[in-house]
This record gives C-alpha cells, structure tokens and sequence, in this order.
C-alpha cells in the first residue's frame, strides 16, 4: 500500500492542509476533500499522480469541519461514495446548520476560504461507526473514535498507520512544536485526553496529520499534545479568572502563542502555515465555550 500526501495549498498557503492518496489493492482511495475552494488544485495534485477525478470512488473523512469534507458534495456529484462518522452524516446531507456555524467564525471569509458547499445525496453516504472494520477496495479501514476536537471525529487506522484528522492536533514537517486546535462548539479537554490515551493503544508506527503530513516519532509527538492541552487550557482558565473579556483575552492569546512559537525555533513562514491550518483565536472559543460547560455542570 502506497500513501501520497497532496497539498492542497490551503490560502495558497503550502503544508497547510492536506488529503492523502492511498493506493489500495484495488483501487485508489481518497482520505479528506479539503474544501471546495482548493478542489482545483486537488484535480491537478491527482492528475500528477495518474488519476482523475473519475477514478476517485472512494473518500473517507475523519471528520465534518469543512476543512475536512467541504468538498464531500463535489465528490459525490463525480461519482464516489462518502465515509464518515454517523453524527456527521446528516449534516453532509443538509449543511445549512454547519454553513451558519462556520459563517459565525468566518464572516466575510466564507467565500474565499471555502468556497461553495454542496449536499451530498444521503444515497451517496456510508455511516462509519466506533470500531467498525470497512472493506474499502479490498482494503480494511478501522473507525476509532476520537472525541475532544469535535464529537464526530474518527482516526481511519489501516494496519499499524493512521489518518489523524485533528485528533493529533497541528505539526508542520520539519517542526517539534505541536499546537492545540480547539474550535467551538465541541472541545473537550477529557475527551481528548482519552482519545489520545486510545490512539496511544494503536501501536501505530505512522500517523498521516490533516494539518500537515507524516509523524513518524509517534509517542513522543502524543506525549507534546498531550502536554499542549493541560498548558493551553490552563492558561485560557487564568485570564478568563483574571476579568479580562473575550478580546482581550484573543490578544493575550494570540501573542503568548506566538511568542511560544518563534522561541520554538518557527520562522515567520512556518507561523503562517500554522496560523493558517489553525487560527489561534478559534481555540480561545472553544476553550471559554468548553469552560462554561463545566461550570453549569457543576452548579
């Protein structure tokens, strides 16, 4: 089995965003779409590697953020059949409420960062559940799931490598510093604490990341997000315990986490692509969001 990372030159940002090619015994397989604005430079990356768009008949998601399967629907109308987590799929099939959500965040952007979304005809979408193994031209996939970025993550294992979607958080090639992606509406520090405990359990010898490309040193790039989650929340937790509103706290954020960033070895050209896979303000949402969850409970 041979697997070939495609950049998708997210923003004409490269080693922002990627889909893997899988070349499985029958046939080739798509994991992540990207969004429809990038689906150009996905034909051409399949065009350098033989195919066409055509011979996709396959696509496996990890995950519903439109960064992940915004051009689900544009698949389907060629022809292939979408994987991905049950809670996902009827979002897939009707995404006006993931389009309001993302317009909240995005504003303006939506356009140039997503381009169109389309449904997915419901006939064209295959419910992936908590472990289950799927025969994907001839080809096993196992769903683990994956809860703390968003409730409807999976990690896709095949044999001892996996396709992580957010799960493993954020790392560019060439690059030890790991970054927490932390969105509303749906982060949860425990749950992800979990996942990484079971992905730990895999044994995996690869991890293929969304953002961006090939882990090799496994435990130890865990082991950083891991660490990542208490130091991140524990600091968002301070300066919400501080007074400070939500600006305020954006700003404070944003600097720390660059600050973090350079003393970390990154260039100016490597914050952007981090950056870019990963606007450090949405992590201030998500985090006060989760916060607040936890409060009620306890009260």
């Amino acid at each position: 089995m041979k697997v070939i990372t495609l950049d998708l030159r997210f923003r004409n940002v490269t080693q922002a965003l990627a889909s893997f090619l899988v070349f499985a015994p029958s046939g080739p397989v798509l994991i992540e779409t990207g969004p429809v604005s990038t689906v150009a430079r996905l034909e051409e990356a399949l065009s350098e590697n033989g195919l066409s768009v055509e011979d996709i008949k396959h696509v496996l998601v990890t995950h519903l953020h439109l960064d992940h399967s915004g051009a689900a629907g544009w698949f389907s109308d060629k022809g292939a059949t979408i994987y991905i987590h049950w809670r996902a799929a009827k979002h897939l099939v009707d995404p006006s409420r993931l389009l309001a959500s993302a317009a909240r965040i995005y504003g303006n952007e939506m356009h140039e960062m997503w381009g169109r979304t389309i449904p997915v005809r419901k006939e064209r979408i295959y419910e992936l559940r908590d472990g289950e193994d799927l025969l994907v031209n001839d080809m096993v996939v196992s769903a683990v799931e994956t809860r703390g970025h968003a409730n409807h993550h999976h990690v896709l294992r095949i044999g001892d490598i996996a396709f992580m979607g957010d799960a493993a958080g954020i790392r560019m090639p060439g690059s030890d510093f790991v970054t927490l992606p932390a969105p509303p509406p749906e982060f949860d520090l425990e749950s992800w604490q979990v996942s990484l405990a079971k992905i730990r359990e895999l044994n995996l010898k690869r991890m293929f990341c969304t953002h961006f490309g090939v882990v090799d040193d496994v435990d130890l790039h865990i082991d950083k997000l891991v660490s990542e989650l208490n130091i991140v929340v524990g600091y968002v937790k301070n300066l919400v315990i501080q007074g400070l509103n939500r600006e305020a706290i954006i700003a404070d954020y944003v600097n720390w986490y660059r600050d973090r960033a350079y003393s970390s070895g990154l260039s100016s050209e490597d914050l952007a692509k981090y950056e870019t896979a990963n606007p450090f303000f949405m992590s201030v949402d998500g985090i006060i969001r989760y916060m607040n969850k936890m409060m009620s409970q306890e009260n």
